[in-house]
């Protein structure tokens, strides 16, 4: 069987053509499936709340399984975020699922620093997937995406308006993450009356990003409902059913959350939240998409300019340096020379010191042997009178022999 059909292109130069027959593109669909089920998929949750009020019990609710749970302490000096991933199947259809906790979240004494710790992670999984795209040989295809896709806030059912902290952290995230706020432990949307319009509006529609708060109830323990089994939590005054909407919300986050809006969620993440991390951080980098005069501008050109700035800038610096080192030697210069003449000074003093030591020690020689020589004159006269006295007195003994 032939099918006739037009090709429509936005592309006004296009030209649309009818087909004579069965071309088989029709089936892109079905390979898009095929391809995406073989591969998997990814998905990253947020839970953001106190600790202990019930974070752990609804996403072992919402994927109907026991996650690894860990108790956390009210005594931790800051916020810590604890990633745990898991891998999850049903039917064919496999995902990485990844839980990032808030250890400490709203627990310290100071809580104005709370939510930058959230902040700051959620950033630091944008760089790594900018990283990621910025290699020259890039692998993303096998890469491990860890954009946080999804942000369950907790809100205990205080009856209260909502904190100070929670204003400020769901302002922080608004533009870095889909969030819904979730209170905990409540029942139906008409607890959310405490709610007031007023704190609606103060948050703003683009706050909550167009999703109410739901009310919903955890619990991965059943109960005995009538002749059926269902997930329900047990109170004094009577019980309350996970997936009963007349009770919750529950059903109504599942579905939007995973049913509904996981993949709608993931694309948000990637178009919207990371496209906007990413061209904030490309233009702190200088990059740009057209010049002053609105003309559009090449990443070569703009890759040109940086690096004709990078180099000027280099060659400033080398000139600074350059500056630097000759001024620097010519003050070296000049200590050594300013030494240079103190020991020229000092050298020239030491050389007349022994010049007249020197002196001094010839006079005193030249004297000394003057007394040498004068001691010699007169020890030869007194031998030469010893001995004219010997001879005399030998000569008279002898003339006293010959007498005798």
């Amino acid at each position: 069987q032939f099918v006739s059909a037009i090709i429509r292109s936005p592309d006004k130069n296009a030209r649309p053509l009818a087909l004579s027959g069965h071309v088989g593109f029709d089936s892109l669909p079905d390979q898009l499936v095929n391809k995406s089920t073989s591969q998997g998929f990814c998905f990253n949750i947020l839970c953001i709340g106190e600790t202990g009020i019930g974070k752990s019990t609804l996403m072992d609710t919402l994927f109907n399984t026991n996650f690894e749970n860990f108790e956390s302490s009210h005594f931790e000096p800051k916020v810590k975020l604890r990633a745990q991933t898991y891998d999850l199947q049903e039917s064919n259809v496999r995902l990485k699922l990844t839980v990032v906790n808030t250890v400490g979240f709203g627990d310290q004494m100071n809580k104005q620093q709370s939510y930058q710790h959230i902040v700051d992670y959620i950033d630091t999984q944008f760089e790594s997937y900018l990283q990621e795209e910025l290699k020259i040989k890039r692998s993303l295809h096998n890469y491990h995406d860890s954009r946080i896709h999804a942000c369950l806030y907790f809100i205990a059912p205080s009856g209260h308006s909502l904190k100070s902290l929670d204003l400020v952290t769901m302002k922080k995230l608004d533009s870095k993450v889909s969030i819904y706020v979730t209170i905990i432990k409540s029942l139906s949307s008409r607890s959310v009356g405490w709610l007031s319009q007023a704190n609606l509006i103060t948050c703003t529609i683009m706050l909550f990003q167009g999703h109410l708060p739901f009310a919903v109830v955890g619990s991965t323990e059943e109960v005995s409902i009538g002749n059926k089994m269902v997930k329900a939590r047990q109170y004094p005054w009577g019980v309350v059913q996970v997936e009963n909407e007349n009770h919750c919300d529950f059903v109504k986050l599942r579905e939007m959350l995973i049913c509904v809006n996981m993949e709608d969620l993931r694309e948000q993440t990637h178009t919207r939240h990371y496209e906007l991390y990413r061209r904030c951080k490309l233009e702190e980098m200088g990059f740009r998409d057209t010049d002053p005069d609105c003309k559009p501008v090449s990443l070569q050109q703009t890759y040109e300019e940086k690096r004709q700035e990078f180099v000027g800038e280099l060659q400033r610096r080398e000139e600074e340096m350059r500056q630097t080192f000759v001024q620097r030697v010519k003050e070296k210069e000049a200590e050594l020379k300013d030494a240079e003449r103190e020991l020229q000074g000092k050298f020239e003093q030491l050389k007349r010191m022994h010049a007249e030591e020197k002196s001094k020690l010839e006079e005193k020689r030249r004297s000394l042997e003057e007394d040498m020589s004068v001691f010699s004159k007169r020890r030869a006269a007194s031998e030469l009178l010893q001995a004219q006295a010997f001879n005399t007195s030998s000569n008279n003994k002898k003339d006293k022999d010959r007498k005798k």
